[in-house]
């Protein structure tokens, strides 16, 4: 197993197929999100040199299938705390059923509410609530060893709170999902369109890179832009939105679009 010195950030999956992400200290690990299979999830933790068990907690930012699709897997496989609201678990619980019908179990589960922060290891975690059509969805933002790292992804708009909460992040994970036009012209029935285009829905390009342009700190030495849709965007419109942004702030910032089929390579502190 790869030594481990400082504090890192490694988007494993980002986008329709599902997300998970570490933040890491010298001395613990927290996998953020549970939605590609415990399989992958652990195939790519070990492709980065490391070691599943060595986990410290999960936490989950909401019940949609694309953020917990491996976790009853991973609540077996591992003996470490899962985080979530109650609502989100109620959710959770009521919509999965393992192989004999029956609703999973977490043997430690711990329930948190949005805007109580709380410790796992050294690392101080603070959720805040999201706009999202989720049960209690929420961001956090995590900070170790002088290192504020900022996750906020599955969100309608950037309300004032959200905002607030993502000042001073090193390192800043947010959601650039669609191009508007393809959305509009994509084979997405239109209730869906609606839904993704609300403010319960997620971020387009234009309003990433619109909050990279009038609200990005100074601090962020790198941006993780994610939540790709796999239909209506694509790779090369997001970098040139959000590199046309950085330049208008004059910011130099890293950029790193992540994507739902690799892991990025793990950011550095």
């Amino acid at each position: 197993m790869l030594q481990r010195m400082g504090v890192s950030v490694s988007v494993l999956a980002s986008g329709s197929r599902g997300n998970s992400a570490i933040v890491s200290s010298s001395s613990t690990r927290i996998l953020v999100d549970a939605g590609i299979s415990c399989r992958e999830t652990f195939k790519r933790i070990k492709a980065a040199g490391d070691d599943p068990h060595s986990l410290s907690a999960i936490v989950i930012t909401h019940e949609h299938s694309d953020h917990v699709y491996g976790l009853a897997t991973l609540a077996k496989r591992l003996t470490v705390p899962i985080f979530m609201t109650g609502a989100t678990h109620q959710a959770w619980s009521r919509a999965v059923r393992d192989a004999k019908g029956e609703r999973p179990q977490i043997s430690r589960l711990e329930i948190f509410s949005a805007g109580r922060g709380f410790q796992v290891g050294d690392i101080a975690v603070m959720p805040f609530t999201i706009p999202h059509d989720a049960a209690d969805p929420v961001g956090f933002t995590f900070r170790a060893e002088g290192v504020k790292v900022g996750v906020a992804t599955d969100l309608g708009y950037m309300p004032p709170n959200v905002r607030d909460r993502l000042r001073g992040c090193d390192v800043l994970v947010i959601e650039s999902n669609h191009d508007v036009e393809m959305l509009r012209l994509g084979p997405y029935p239109w209730s869906v369109k609606q839904r993704v285009m609300g403010r319960m829905g997620h971020l387009s390009n234009d309003a990433a890179c619109s909050f990279v342009r009038d609200d990005l700190d100074h601090s962020t030495s790198t941006l993780i832009l994610g939540h790709l849709s796999e239909h209506n965007n694509h790779p090369a419109i997001v970098e040139q939105c959000a590199e046309h942004a950085l330049r208008g702030r004059s910011l130099f910032t890293r950029l790193i679009i992540a994507n739902a089929r690799a892991a990025t390579e793990s950011v550095v502190y």
